[in-house]
């Protein structure tokens, strides 16, 4: 069942792992982003809170994104070690998630459906991860 957890993660982490791709396509591209649901892309993707050290905050998160595929793969191959750090991986970026969603509402007042999308993805993450602790192994089950 661990085994499935991790592929699982495997896909989601594939999933935010696109759509920060094409958030830095268009950051770097100037395209605005279309926002139907939401409305608020081109403001929260052109603030002040968008960026760090002129680096867009979507490329930061294809790179965690990337990171956490990789780690999640290896650990559905076998390798318990690197379930551990994704699971830190993921703890990180929900928290830092939690965060942006808190400055989108608060800061920026306004919401960008993609920001959300991957935010969905980082708690899907994390969620996996914490569902992966509850699940017993085979020879553990009593």
């Amino acid at each position: 069942m661990k085994r499935i957890i991790q592929f699982i993660a495997v896909v989601f982490a594939l999933v935010g792992l696109a759509d920060s791709i094409y958030l830095t396509i268009h950051h770097y591209t100037d395209e605005p982003v279309p926002c139907g649901m939401t409305g608020g892309c081109e403001m929260v993707l052109t603030s002040t809170y968008s960026e760090i050290a002129g680096f867009p905050l979507a490329a930061f998160g294809a790179l965690a994104y990337f990171v956490a595929f990789s780690l999640a793969l290896l650990a559905a191959y076998g390798n318990a070690t690197t379930w551990k750090l994704y699971g830190a991986l993921a703890t990180l970026m929900a928290i830092t998630s939690g965060y942006l969603i808190y400055v989108q509402a608060h800061n920026i007042g306004a919401f960008c459906q993609f920001c959300l999308l991957s935010a969905g993805t980082s708690f899907t993450l994390f969620i996996l991860f914490l569902i992966s602790l509850a699940v017993r192994r085979p020879a553990e089950a009593v």
